[in-house]
């Protein structure tokens, strides 16, 4: 991986919603609705260590963009 954050993009197909790594060719799952693409890209992330989601409208354009944290954080903070 390059220098770029950790990041998914949760996109619309004609198949359903795609969740796919930002200059990757194929998508890592297609879910037949937003919300669950939704969910399993926030999984995705959470086990690969936090990192930047991107969800996009019918339209293409961005709609949305979260932080997702890490799962299992080895330094959590202390409160």
């Amino acid at each position: 991986m390059s220098g770029q954050a950790n990041s998914r993009d949760v996109t619309p197909r004609e198949d359903g919603w795609a969740v796919s790594r930002p200059g990757s060719d194929r998508a890592s799952a297609v879910l037949p609705t937003q919300a669950e693409a939704i969910a399993r890209a926030k999984e995705i992330l959470t086990n690969d260590g936090g990192g930047e989601l991107r969800i996009h409208g019918k339209d293409g354009v961005i709609r949305d963009q979260r932080t997702i944290t890490p799962g299992n954080d080895p330094y959590p903070p202390k409160g």
